[in-house]
């Protein structure tokens, strides 16, 4: 029945008369009614009270029960979370005693569940207090959160078989998993500082906690078991919805991902365990990246994920390093404005990128050129491309091209010739980590040197082969020739590098004392390795480093700009920022564009696309950024543009070019009279010279 206030419901444990019946109470438990009923009642000879502990212990407990529940059900029981956190090492003693006698006579009831729960909230605050869940904590031992631990892998256990057989089962519970994860950490830890092992452990011998470490270990292999015969699952269902597989992904998986985490963490402690846990998601890798992709979030910890890149494929890894990145809004308000003067681009841009607080960009950014009315995301796509044309410009003198590929660039140690060069990087490093959090293809790749550095990692000799050809050539011979001639001092190499820059010649000492030691066949590896690193890391040390900082600056944590790089393969980036190398598919544009005043029946229609086929590759090229802005398409295809694209008739008179709204990818023409009219109009509009003239917002 209603409670209206304490003092109401209070009034019949002050005023209730003896012998009265414990049952004429139910009306205020009714959702424990049954239970109440079931406690021994009072008698006037109290033998039985008397001659058996046992019974005295479970009435305790039942008595203690009841109690709870009325607490519980009058919401008067602590609300241990509203409690300061240095209290809760105090409370987690509490709640177990409650827990331990509260399981001893009920199965999964509602307020053995509640207490269960508030323990695994104060043990998780525990345990993140104190690192680890110490023997200090009075009470707790490995053996008595055992079995509240077991308890929450069986719950796993059918949920997981549940998701499998049906597609409609919401899958592992949220709550049981999160209770899971709390009781874990303290027992994994407890286990670690007791075994006092920095070793992996063997389930054969360790006397401490040696009936936990093999019931771990157990419900290790259970689990991994159930999640690879989830994962087969999830495979069969994706393989037989085919393309449109992913839209089957249904809410029962959500938590698949949360799982394989915890049993990372598990593997971890035991001798072969992880080699088997690697082993099934590198059997079920299409599996687990249709997860990520579906229900990895920017709040999760995904970093375990990437620890064994040959688990994950490109859009997996893709997705998982986007999401280190800040969401971009579409709140104009929030977004950091520029009015930026073509013939001042870089300056400009300079003063607009690198001069401001890193947190002023994290939401996006809105772009004008002055004197033009075009703004909006087609605009902020064309000022990418023309600013980083600009940083990577050789006569700027920031980066280097590679001989081979001059689409890769290296940093250049002559740019400290510049004052502001240093500067200057790090706006670099803000411009391609925007262009990246905005999904802009730019045209511009790293060269495996830069790649390496930025990853933090180090240089070997075939990483140089493109950024510097006669460098590699040079090394690889003095490493392959004969050990006598090498020896007989013919090259008269020493421990040095000509540097050669803006005109002169300045000798470098490899290490020190560089200029007395000669080149040999006992050091000359050594002097291959110190000749590369002085010439890609030595010399463009703070250029990198300021370039990190730059593009650490856009992340939302700068401390996992080294993350980002080790994260990918360098033909991910080059993906991420250059986009596809394939000539356009005219067929793939056709079946992505739709038609706003036009029929694809009309001859208009079928002009267009039989002009578009006759185009060149460049031609293409130019009539698409006219069109959206975008010069370098994904390197899945106009799939992944951010729109499906559209042709609008017009009303205007014929002799009218055509002109687009490149923000929403729009190309509007008139209804021109004939093909041989509409070729001369697009002929037009594909010149390099004025293809940017007519974008409007």
């Amino acid at each position: 029945m209603p409670v209206s206030n304490s003092s109401a419901v209070c009034g019949p444990l002050t005023t209730r008369k003896p012998g009265k019946s414990w049952t004429t109470w139910s009306p205020l438990f009714p959702p424990f009614a049954e239970e109440k009923r079931s406690i021994p009642q009072p008698k006037a000879s109290k033998v039985a009270w008397t001659n058996s502990s046992q019974l005295l212990t479970r009435t305790t407990a039942r008595l203690l029960l009841l109690t709870c529940r009325y607490l519980w059900y009058l919401r008067l029981l602590p609300l241990w979370m509203d409690l300061p956190k240095e209290l809760h090492s105090y409370c987690a003693p509490i709640a177990l005693e409650f827990c331990k006698l509260l399981r001893k006579v009920v199965n999964e009831d509602g307020l053995y569940a509640w207490c269960r729960s508030t323990l695994s909230v104060l043990l998780e605050s525990v345990s993140s207090s104190m690192g680890l869940m110490r023997t200090k904590v009075k009470g707790f031992t490995v053996q008595e959160i055992f079995p509240f631990f077991n308890e929450l892998v069986s719950h796993l256990s059918e949920e997981l078989d549940s998701s499998l057989y049906s597609t409609t089962s919401e899958g592992p519970s949220s709550s049981h998993f999160r209770e899971f994860v709390a009781f874990l950490n303290p027992l994994r830890s407890a286990i670690i500082e007791q075994v006092e092992s920095r070793i992996l452990i063997s389930i054969d011998y360790h006397p401490l906690y040696r009936d936990e470490i093999r019931n771990l270990h157990l419900i290790f292999d259970k689990l991994l078991h159930k999640m690879k015969n989830c994962l087969i699952r999830v495979e069969e269902i994706l393989v037989a919805r085919g393309s449109n597989g992913d839209e089957f992904v249904h809410s029962g998986w959500s938590q698949y991902l949360s799982i394989l985490k915890e049993l990372n963490g598990i593997s971890k402690l035991y001798q072969g365990a992880e080699e088997k846990f690697w082993m099934v998601l590198r059997n079920m890798k299409a599996s687990l990246c249709a997860l990520i992709i579906r229900f990895s979030r920017r709040d999760d910890d995904n970093q375990w994920l990437l620890e064994h890149k040959d688990v994950t494929d490109f859009e997996s890894r893709r997705h998982l390093v986007m999401m280190m990145f800040p969401e971009v809004k579409d709140d104009y308000e929030v977004l950091h404005e520029m009015l930026i003067d073509r013939s001042q681009l870089l300056a400009e841009s300079f003063e607009y990128i690198a001069r401001v607080d890193p947190e002023s960009l994290h939401a996006g950014l809105f772009m004008e050129f002055k004197n033009e009315e075009a703004t909006g995301p087609g605009v902020l796509r064309e000022w990418f491309l023309l600013v980083c044309q600009a940083i990577f410009n050789p006569e700027n003198a920031l980066f280097l091209p590679c001989a081979y590929d001059r689409r890769r660039f290296f940093p250049n140690p002559a740019s400290r010739m510049d004052p502001l060069h240093l500067e200057y990087f790090s706006f670099a490093g803000r411009v391609i980590a925007l262009a990246l959090m905005h999904k802009v293809q730019v045209g511009i790749v790293f060269d495996r040197v830069f790649f390496l550095q930025l990853a933090g990692m180090d240089i070997s000799l075939e990483d140089i082969r493109e950024a510097d050809p006669c460098l590699y050539s040079s090394c690889k011979k003095i490493l392959e020739m004969d050990a006598e001639f090498i020896d007989s001092d013919a090259l008269g190499l020493t421990f040095v590098r000509e540097v050669e820059e803006l005109g002169s010649r300045t000798v470098v000492e490899l290490c020190a004392g560089g200029k007395s030691i000669v080149v040999n066949s006992r050091n000359r590896q050594e002097y291959v390795n110190l000749l590369i690193r002085d010439r890609f890391s030595t010399s463009t040390s703070e250029q990198v480093d300021y370039f990190s900082q730059g593009f650490g600056h856009i992340l939302s944590n700068s401390r996992l700009q080294k993350i980002f790089f080790q994260s990918l393969e360098l033909e991910d980036l080059d993906r991420m920022l250059y986009g596809s190398e394939s000539p356009i598919c005219v067929d793939d544009w056709k079946a992505h564009t739709e038609y706003n005043g036009y029929k694809e029946s009309d001859p208009q229609i079928t002009w267009f696309w039989e002009i578009v086929r006759e185009m060149s590759a460049d031609q293409r090229k130019q009539l698409l950024f006219f069109w959206t802005s975008v010069k370098y398409l994904p390197v899945e295809g106009f799939r992944c543009l951010a729109s499906r694209l559209y042709i609008y008739k017009t009303s205007e008179p014929c002799d009218y070019l055509p002109s687009s709204h490149t923000c929403f990818y729009r190309i509007c023409f008139p209804p021109y009279p004939s093909m041989g009219e509409m070729r001369k109009r697009l002929n037009v509009i594909t010149q390099e010279h004025i293809r940017c003239s007519f974008g409007t917002w």
